[in-house]
């Protein structure tokens, strides 16, 4: 029998914290020893919230931890223990309405996770038992299995990669189910498995696995190249085996996706301080009420009238626990003030609005087949409150997709395309033999590009060994590296791919050279830079290493460094992305000794990225530079017109790179962050270090521009966003270590003002471009502006890993559908696939969102106001008896049925301006920014409105009912006829007030406004013409009918309806008014006032916006 045992990724006598050991196989290492089976979780995945038993308890407690849910469920109960002037079912149908609603669609989400993960945890797979191929369900998998994956099939869970049926142990996988890199990687077996290719010898294989436990982080992995992680697809490779090492929801898949942090909307905020406002207004009214009904009862023939004496238990009672069970009644009576219904609206309105950025066609991307995504629905207001912009440049701003334009050997330009006869062009025409580099370092050069990357080769160009060189496709999860293959591809040098661990090139002569590949030293954004360790046909052992000038310059030699440096810092200028490549041969005993701490440190346990890091900082050194490469990333479309537009909406946008100044800047010139007038202040380590003491130059240029810009700025009551266009433009430029200078300043130098200077400077400036940045550092940047005096609303912007960080810290994040993988859009709240759909993004979808959610918000408590005003005027009236105003089912149904469906419909639908003005002129988006609709004057205009309207309702009924007869045969109406009135004038009013409202009309406006009114008819008639045999009292029967019948209830109606109405038609008309008026002033101004250049601010605040929108 075969037996075996190895301790794989663990390293010498390192201490074995948070470890676990895997038997193969589920297979003891030694007969003879004792084998205890270890507990590990199963293989199911659970994303699901809620399960059939748990699902009422937990989800109802959730729902009661919403503060308006909570306060209803109390007055509710209030209703049930004391004698109250309402029934519970006045508040307890609503409550519940609002729960039953929340609870189906919360229910129906969670039993779409439960689908989903059935059909994961259901499906086949097979494990190797016995010696066997056995049949089982995906959930069945326990740690240590050894699992049979075929072509094309998702991995159950995350295995180690035992063997293949490749000779070399290699497969092939793609990780877009993660990572949305769709490109093939390539992963290799152990190597002490990679014999065991059939079913036989891999269960008779006797062996230990030793591994870190479970981690979310997809790039950190125990022995990345052997480990395959659950979702990823095997594809070009018939069959691998491996050992299933994590499973369920200890995969890393599963917790990867565990939650991200809620992010809240501004609207929100202000939804919360207007029911503390409201319940204010609430326990007032109560009080009021509660101290005038006992100053009315001071009178004994008001306490106690000889038609209604107290029985002696009520006399008996303590006054003040009357007095306390009053307040608590006139609270119940008032409560309708308080919006229940209005969150669940909200929320279908959130859910349901978040479907049109899907349908958007303008979204649709016919290069990637695909369209916005929207993962959160709860920010769809957000877009329309945008202060600041963070977008990342390369992949963002342009397209990423590279094109190799010239390199440097040397010092010698090279550029265009090879000759036949003596390999590489010159730049400039036919130049002599002696402008150029030697002959053998050319062609060393071109040997670093086509060995020094992580390049793939389809395997189904190669036909029995055979390759066609013009047929190759190259894939890789870098553009960069793709161009400069190709681009030694030009000059004579083609990789054909590696085959058993050689990679091989053909050179000019059309021979083919094999270079084993020893190592690969990776790109990480930290190092900037990746290497290759191979070893030549003649034994030799190379190192190559490409990166940015900066990881590479301080690692080569010095006297080096100036010829490539004047072409580098050329290249830049002129917007090329560069990179510097050079090498080193290793000596044998020194690589002995390389390799022996590359494996230590890839085996290791703990602190395994630490230990890589520094092997490759000790490896990368002693370097000789060889030249760098210059390739073109060309501007996305579009993307120019999109950042004046968000310029001209009075959005600062911020570009967050990692890319060199000079590359940056110019593509910031080219997308028009910068403009020609623009005035550049830096920050930079160039212009720090012309001191010797940098922190001192620091203070000294921080201070000067701040200067500067306050004598440009004066402090001004007008808006900075507006004002900034009327002066001279300033632009910043800031580099990462100088950053870091500034966030970390020592404290004994006086400096530690240094970040307030900073931003001071910030605000003023009208674009900013942070260069050489680290994710970790773009994050800060969007956390300090957040952190900003006035929280204003940050959207972050990116397309690759390095993006992550500062997308989720922002406020709104959005991810491009980008060429690096798709782990920023699965992390961001919206996605699209373009920058230019940020400009329709915010400037039409975010302007109507908010503007409709807005609205919804303020009707639902001018409406509720409009409601309970008339209920707290009668209480003059009756004595503060609690005697209710309207009958217990107008109480249920008021926001339930007859005023719920239009608010929806028109918080889904209305366009106050047309789309397409929205986008093409910017402008109207400064109209709504600073939550303008929310503040506290448009507030109290709906509330003075409500007020106003509540009041005409009462006292307009009231004046009508000083008739002591309204009918013909000399009936007197009584009570629930007054309450019914005032019901339908109220009913009637808030809905034409919506109507009135809507500038867009559909046909879903129009059915569910003329519908609500005719249900609100059919209802009355309906309710009061049947004795209902579940009612005590029948004190509605035949009200509604016998009321339409007088003549004068008619007129009143219809007269209380125009009256309540007039201040908004009248409105309405001066807006007509003023709007013309605007328009003929502004008539001969509008061919100047185009986007070709930044708008001025004198016929910005001269200019009144012609927009339909009812903003106050």
């Amino acid at each position: 029998m075969f037996r075996r045992s190895f301790n794989r990724f663990c390293a010498g006598e390192e201490k074995r914290v948070g470890t676990r050991t895997v038997f193969v196989g589920n297979h003891p290492v030694s007969e003879t020893e004792a084998y205890i089976a270890q507990k590990f979780c199963d293989n199911r995945i659970i994303s699901s919230k809620y399960t059939l038993w748990n699902f009422l308890p937990k989800n109802l407690f959730e729902q009661f931890r919403r503060i308006a849910n909570f306060y209803f469920l109390i007055i509710f109960l209030i209703q049930v223990t004391v004698d109250t002037p309402t029934s519970p079912i006045t508040s307890g149908l609503p409550l519940f309405f609002v729960i039953t609603v929340t609870a189906i669609k919360q229910g129906y989400e969670d039993w779409l996770r439960h689908r989903a993960d059935n059909e994961v945890n259901k499906s086949t797979v097979y494990i190797i038992e016995n010696a066997k191929r056995v049949k089982k369900e995906s959930e069945k998998i326990k740690v240590g299995d050894i699992v049979e994956v075929q072509a094309d099939e998702t991995f159950p869970c995350d295995l180690i990669l035992l063997s293949s049926c490749t000779v070399d142990g290699t497969c092939y996988v793609t990780t877009a189910s993660l990572d949305g890199e769709s490109n093939c990687k390539t992963h290799y077996a152990v190597r002490d498995t990679i014999e065991l290719r059939t079913v036989e010898s891999i269960d008779n294989l006797r062996a230990a696995i030793e591994c870190e436990q479970p981690q979310s982080d997809l790039y950190k992995s125990l022995g990345p190249e052997n480990l395959l992680l659950k979702g990823a697809t095997l594809k070009n490779t018939k069959k691998i085996y491996g050992v299933a090492v994590y499973t369920g929801m200890e995969t890393k898949m599963a917790l990867n996706y565990q939650g991200k942090s809620q992010k809240r909307s501004a609207v929100e905020k202000s939804i919360n301080a207007f029911l503390i406002v409201y319940l204010f207004i609430l326990l007032t009214k109560a009080a009021i009420c509660t101290t005038l009904k006992y100053v009315w009862q001071s009178t004994p023939y008001n306490d106690e009238p000889w038609y209604n004496q107290k029985t002696q238990k009520e006399r008996e009672t303590w006054k003040v626990l009357k007095m306390f069970t009053d307040f608590l009644s006139f609270m119940v009576l008032f409560n309708f003030i308080i919006p229940v219904s209005m969150y669940v609206t909200v929320e279908m309105q959130k859910f349901l609005g978040s479907f049109f950025i899907s349908w958007d066609n303008d979204f649709y991307d016919e290069e990637i087949n695909e369209g916005a995504l929207v993962n959160t629905s709860d920010l769809n207001e957000e877009l329309g409150q945008v202060d600041y912009v963070f977008t990342d440049k390369t992949g963002t701003l342009t397209e990423n997709s590279m094109e190799f334009i010239e390199c440097c050997i040397d010092g010698h330009k090279y550029k265009g395309v090879a000759q036949e006869t003596d390999g590489l062009s010159q730049t400039d025409g036919p130049l002599p033999y002696l402008d150029r580099a030697d002959k053998n370092r050319e062609e060393l050069f071109l040997r670093a590009l086509c060995l020094c990357h992580t390049v793939e080769v389809k395997p189904n160009d190669t036909v029995d060994g055979v390759i066609e060189s013009s047929e190759l496709t190259y894939m890789s999860s870098s553009p960069d590296e793709i161009a400069l293959v190709k681009g030694a591809k030009k000059y004579g040098f083609t990789f054909v791919g590696v085959q058993n661990g050689y990679m091989r090139v053909e050179n000019q002569r059309k021979e083919i050279e094999e270079y084993e590949l020893l190592h690969t030293l990776n790109f990480d954004s930290v190092r900037r830079r990746m290497s290759v360790i191979v070893k030549t046909q003649s034994g030799d052992i190379l190192l190559f290493c490409k990166g940015a000038d900066s990881a590479v310059f301080p690692r080569v030699q010095n006297h080096e460094i100036d010829l490539i440096k004047v072409h580098v810092e050329h290249n830049a200028m002129e917007g090329y992305r560069t990179l510097c490549i050079a090498f080193k041969e290793i000596a044998p005993d020194d690589y002995e000794r390389v390799n022996r701490q590359l494996i230590e440190a890839k085996m290791a346990l703990q602190d395994r990225e630490e230990k890589m890091e520094k092997v490759f900082d000790e490896t990368e050194t002693d370097m000789h530079l060889i030249g760098a490469t210059a390739v073109e990333d060309k501007l996305q479309d579009q993307a120019a017109e999109t950042i004046e537009a968000l310029h001209a909406a009075g959005l600062k946008v911020w570009v967050l790179t990692g890319d060199k100044m000079e590359t940056a800047k110019s593509t910031c010139y080219a997308c028009r962050l910068f403009q020609t007038n623009t005035e550049l202040l830096e920050l930079t380590t160039k212009t720090i270090e012309e001191s010797e003491r940098k922190e001192d130059r620091l203070h000294e240029l921080l201070t000067e521009y701040r200067k500067k810009l306050l004598h440009e700025f004066p402090k001004s009551t007008r808006s900075l966003k507006k004002a900034w266009t009327e002066h001279q433009e300033y632009g910043l430029i800031i580099d990462g270590s100088t950053l870091s200078l500034i966030l970390n300043s020592s404290q004994d130098s006086g400096s530690n003002n240094y970040k307030s200077i900073f931003l001071q400077i910030c605000m003023k400036c009208t674009a900013v471009l942070c260069c050489r940045m680290a994710p970790l550092q773009k994050a800060q940047i969007v956390r300090m502006v957040k952190n900003l005096k006035g929280s204003p609303i940050t959207l972050s912007i990116g397309d690759g890993a390095n993006d992550v960080s500062m997308i989720l810290e922002s406020h709104v994040g959005i991810g491009i559908k980008g060429k690096e993988g798709r782990q920023a859009s699965r992390n961001s709240d919206y996605a699209v696939p373009k920058f230019k759909h940020l400009k329709k993004l915010l400037l039409a979808h975010g302007h109507l969102y908010y503007v409709r959610i807005a609205h919804l918000v303020q009707y639902f408590f001018y409406k509720n106001l409009c409601f309970i005003l008339p209920q707290f005027l009668y209480q003059f009236f009756c004595g503060f008896s609690q005697q209710p105003l309207y009958d217990a089912a107008y109480l249920t149904m008021y926001n339930i049925c007859f005023t719920s469906l239009p608010i929806l419909a028109y918080s889904l639908l209305e366009q106050h301006i047309n789309i397409d003005t929205l986008t093409s002129d910017p402008r109207l988006y400064m109209k709504i920014s600073g939550n303008a609709m929310l503040q506290l004057g448009p507030f109290l205009y709906w509330t003075f409105l409500a007020a106003f309207e509540g009041t005409v309702f009462f006292f307009g009924t009231y004046f009508l009912f000083q008739t002591t007869s309204l009918d013909e045969n000399g009936k007197v109406y009584g009570n629930w006829t007054f309450g019914t009135i005032i019901f339908t004038i109220l009913v009637f009013t808030v809905t034409l007030k919506l109507a009135l409202d809507t500038r867009f009309w559909t046909w879903i406006n129009h059915l569910v406004i003329w519908g609500s009114l005719a249900f609100y008819v059919f209802f009355s008639f309906f309710w009061g013409g049947i004795i209902w045999p579940f009612l005590k009292q029948q004190r509605m029967y035949f009200v509604f009918a016998q009321m339409l019948s007088s003549v004068s209830i008619w007129l009143t109606i219809i007269l209380l309806i125009f009256v309540s109405l007039s201040p908004e038609m009248l409105r309405i008309v001066l807006r007509s008014v003023r709007r013309r008026s605007t328009r003929s002033n502004l008539s001969c101004k509008k061919a100047s006032d185009s986007l070709s250049t930044r708008p001025s601010v004198r016929p910005l605040l001269l200019r009144t916006f012609s927009d339909e929108s009812n903003i106050f």
